[in-house]
């Protein structure tokens, strides 16, 4: 049912000072729970940090029971625990499904860091530190925005919750990808709410709309049965690091189209109204070139605008490459093997099995003689876009522009949350994209910070949002 626009606002205008006044009552509370959670090296790339993880699961299951929610579990997979929890007591209303990682990055290289990564900073207004906004801020926000609402009402809540939270958003999600289909009717809601975004800028509000899908790889190439003098054998034996190199560099052309078959086939464009959206945006080619990349010059595919390039164009991407010897001093070997990391951002209708297959081919038609090339797919998902009529969108941008006090934007993200796709796919449920970080916050890289104030922003947009969509 739409809300009543009158009404809602009146009672926005009552609950808001009331939010407002509880956020700020406890700001330093908020802050000291983030930084502790922070501090738990929860990086679930690497094997010797297991515990970690599986002590920030428990975290967040601690916090989640603080603030009132019900049915709290954390449940085992096949690697890292999801945590769940509910509170189902708001008859008649919306359900809504949150969703959040507790999982981070590596954060190598080290000696980059102001700061110790594990070990939150505030500076200049800003929070540093490894997870910081990706994703255990943005994650903590949804928390304590539950805790508020219950603490205002007398522990009921204006809506059905249910959350879902991950340990493996950052390597590829493969529990809950298999856990959300195997549990519908337990995930059963009306929208699902993911706060791992960013405002367009500093002071906009900002919802995203669509996301870029993601296949990730990695391509072995092998050649001599064992490494080589290359005194002896070089000119004769074939290197599988060149040939890696002399593949990958077939991949695009000068101007970076892609070249693996059926790469721009079957994808859906942006409708003219969302390009026209984009060039009213307070957008600087030369800001974003200096500010954000940092280099001499952009790439790409000159007929399309960089917010084109980056929101709504397939990609291709090599990562690393390994191989032979790369230490200090110098050795001559010609190397038995090699691998490079290659990843695909796909756009709407693009299909990730068929761009595999498409590169596979790629990859066997363009193999050097004497080598053998392998291709292992470590994950996929495809793109998505959510319809800005929804209704829960509409609640969210009016709120958004309320807090903020200016319009909000709808943008588009170059980046990936599977997530949203299987929410999409086997719930058949949109998500609102209600992020808070900011474009320089350093996402996966040395120094990632958040913003405080737009932690505490964000705790009380999102409370307001749920009273509102409540209504």
């Amino acid at each position: 049912m739409e809300p009543n626009l009158e009404v809602s606002g009146i009672s926005y205008c009552v609950m808001s000072q009331t939010i407002d006044t509880y956020v700020d009552r406890n700001k330093t509370r908020f802050l000291s729970e983030l930084k502790d959670f922070i501090r738990i090296p929860s990086i679930s790339t690497l094997p010797e940090n297991a515990g970690d993880v599986r002590r920030a699961a428990g975290f967040t299951a601690a916090q989640l029971r603080a603030a009132g929610l019900e049915n709290v579990e954390i449940v085992e997979t096949a690697k890292h625990p999801l945590v769940y929890a509910d509170w189902l007591h708001a008859e008649g209303k919306p359900t809504v499904l949150c969703y959040g990682h507790y999982d981070v990055q590596p954060p190598d290289p080290l000696d980059l860091w102001v700061t110790p990564p594990f070990e939150p900073t505030e500076r200049d207004g800003n929070l540093y530190a490894r997870g910081a906004v990706d994703d255990k801020g943005q994650m903590m926000m949804h928390i304590k925005a539950l805790e508020t609402l219950r603490a205002l009402s007398g522990s009921t809540l204006p809506v059905n919750i249910k959350v879902l939270i991950e340990g493996e958003e950052e390597v590829g999600g493969a529990s809950i990808a298999k856990y959300v289909p195997e549990q519908k009717a337990k995930l059963k809601a009306d929208v699902a709410l993911v706060s791992d975004t960013a405002l367009y800028a500093e002071g906009i509000p900002t919802l995203c709309i669509g996301l870029r899908g993601l296949v990730y790889t990695e391509v072995e190439c092998t050649g001599p049965a064992k490494d080589l003098h290359s005194g002896l054998y070089g000119g004769s034996a074939p290197n599988p690091i060149f040939a890696l190199i002399e593949v990958l560099s077939k991949t695009k052309d000068a101007s970076g189209c892609i070249q693996i078959p059926g790469m721009y086939e079957d994808w859906q464009a942006p409708a003219a109204a969302e390009l026209n959206s984009w060039k009213s945006l307070p957008f600087s080619e030369p800001e974003f070139l200096e500010k954000e990349v940092g280099s001499a010059a952009l790439t790409g595919e000159p007929a399309y605008s960089v917010l084109e390039r980056v929101w709504a164009r397939p990609t291709l991407e090599v990562h690393g490459i390994a191989g032979g010897f790369t230490g200090s001093g110098a050795k001559t070997v010609i190397p038995s093997r090699a691998t490079a990391k290659v990843s695909f951002r796909l756009v709407p209708d693009q299909d990730p099995d068929k761009i595999v297959a498409g590169f596979r081919s790629f990859l066997k038609a363009h193999t050097p003689a004497g080598c053998k090339i392998e291709l292992r797919v470590l994950s996929g998902s495809p793109a998505v876009v959510v319809n800005p009529d929804h209704p829960a969108i509409r609640v969210a941008a009016r709120v958004f522009e309320e807090t903020l006090g200016r319009p909000t934007v709808f943008i588009r993200s170059g980046g990936s949350i599977p997530i949203v796709g299987d929410f999409a796919r086997h719930l058949g449920i949109p998500t609102v994209l209600m992020g808070f970080g900011l474009p320089d916050d350093a996402l996966h890289s040395p120094n990632e910070k958040f913003k405080i104030e737009n932690y505490f922003t964000g705790i009380r947009t999102i409370a307001r949002f749920l009273e509102q969509y409540g209504e």
